[in-house]
């Protein structure tokens, strides 16, 4: 009989003891295990609390059971981008001075933006290419920086972005599509410059903290680093600076500018074409330029050179020694036939190309081979053959001589050997 009543007692006491262990938090260490896992990911403070000891604390007769307090999830830390950045710029490079600022910016693993001078990209394309291949924009800051030209009419100022272009081209294989006006824009552009540099596919950037390293010969370090840090409470803060022969001081001011946009939490990144750019605003007093540019101009030059910045098919051509590439816009597709700017293709091919004024004709020499193309009456004059003449899709767009690019082919004695095409590319490959 007292057997019974022990059992029953033992019974009850282990059911009391197993409610209390639940009660107190370590009961979930009785519970199977796929439910303690359920538990956890329901509620990971739980899991926590679990590896915390419960500590008994004695005072006199009396026994302190001290539950472990519940410990908050661990937030899920992920660095916050700062919504402050600061574009750092550099004009009128490349020059001696522009392999130490790519040091300076490789090791404080910064990238920057570029606007270069053509005449001295040309002259060091080694920088241009360093420049491209560690990350950094390169902009387009006209060819010659010769204010007197640029600014007398837009022509001029057009036809040095264009050279630019090509040289960095030449040099990357990418056409720089941001411009910078040497100078600013401020008092220079009038709206004719703002306007077709807009429509030709351009994005013009001007500056909002500057530097000051231009403002004469020599100004000392200490100076170029305040003026550099002037403004440092905007959100978006693009600094301007020089890399061109003379600012060497700029140079050693770099270091102390980098540091001090960090320590302020921005962080640094490139000016890119589909940024809202930073432009100083038209003055009243700017007068507007005597010569303007006409609507056949604007329709030859401006209209179609948007095309260049825009995704498509590359036309490369393989003849036999010579290679040459026409990125998109740079060639037209009319008729299933493609065509190129007969100037254009003659000289990438490793040929020579003179105009002709009187008889309006292009005398062409490509691969040992003369010939003339009339594109007011769409033939060919194959000299040294009897003068035969063949017909021909030659014709004028704009002021442009344009042929296919078949005929310019075969004409000079390398037929197509095969044609293909994917979804970035055409490929043609001569005999």
């Amino acid at each position: 009989m007292f057997k019974k009543i022990a059992g029953f007692t033992k019974i009850t006491l282990l059911f009391i003891l197993a409610a209390v262990l639940t009660m107190t938090g370590i009961g979930i260490s009785l519970q199977p295990e796929y439910m303690q896992k359920e538990v956890a990911e329901a509620d990971p403070s739980v899991m926590e609390m679990k590896n915390k000891p419960i500590r008994t604390i004695y005072k006199g007769s009396e026994t302190v059971v001290q539950q472990p307090v519940l410990a908050s999830a661990a937030p899920n830390k992920q660095e916050k981008q700062s919504d402050k950045t600061v574009y750092l710029t550099f004009d009128d490079g490349p020059s001696e001075l522009t392999e130490e600022v790519l040091d300076i910016l490789k090791k404080k693993d910064i990238k920057a933006t570029f606007f270069v001078l053509g005449a001295q990209a040309k002259v060091r394309p080694e920088m241009i290419r360093r420049i491209h291949e560690e990350g950094h924009v390169i902009g387009n800051h006209t060819y010659n920086h010769d204010y007197s030209k640029l600014y007398e009419r837009f022509h001029e100022f057009w036809d040095q972005i264009k050279q630019t272009e090509e040289t960095v081209r030449l040099i990357t294989g990418n056409r720089p599509q941001l411009v910078r006006a040497p100078g600013g824009t401020a008092g220079k552009f009038d709206e004719t410059y703002f306007r077709l540099l807009q429509e030709g596919g351009y994005r013009v950037f001007d500056w909002n903290v500057d530097s000051g390293d231009s403002r004469r010969r020599g100004v000392p370090a200490a100076e170029i680093v305040k003026g550099a840090t002037a403004q440092v409470n905007l959100d978006k803060a693009i600094v301007l600076l020089h890399d061109g022969a003379g600012h060497r001081e700029s140079v050693k001011a770099l270091p102390d500018i980098i540091s001090y946009y960090q320590k302020k939490g921005y962080r640094f990144d490139v000016l890119t074409p589909e940024m809202e750019p930073v432009q100083f605003k038209l003055q009243s007093k700017v007068v507007p330029k005597l010569v303007q540019p006409g609507k056949q101009w604007i329709a030859d030059h401006v209209s179609g050179n948007g095309s260049l910045f825009k995704a498509g098919k590359t036309l490369t051509i393989d003849m036999r020694g010579f290679a040459t590439e026409f990125a998109p816009g740079e060639y037209r597709v009319a008729q299933d036939k493609l065509l190129v700017p007969l100037r254009t293709a003659v000289e990438r091919l490793g040929g020579k190309v003179t105009w002709d004024n009187k008889n309006r004709a292009v005398q062409v020499s490509l691969s040992k081979l003369n010939w003339v193309a009339d594109p007011e009456k769409g033939v060919i004059q194959i000299n040294g053959s009897g003068g035969k003449t063949i017909a021909s899709e030659v014709t004028f767009i704009g002021n442009t001589v344009w042929m296919p690019i078949r005929d310019i082919l075969e004409i000079s004695g390398h037929p197509m050997k095969s044609i293909s095409y994917d979804s970035n590319k055409y490929r043609i490959v001569t005999l």
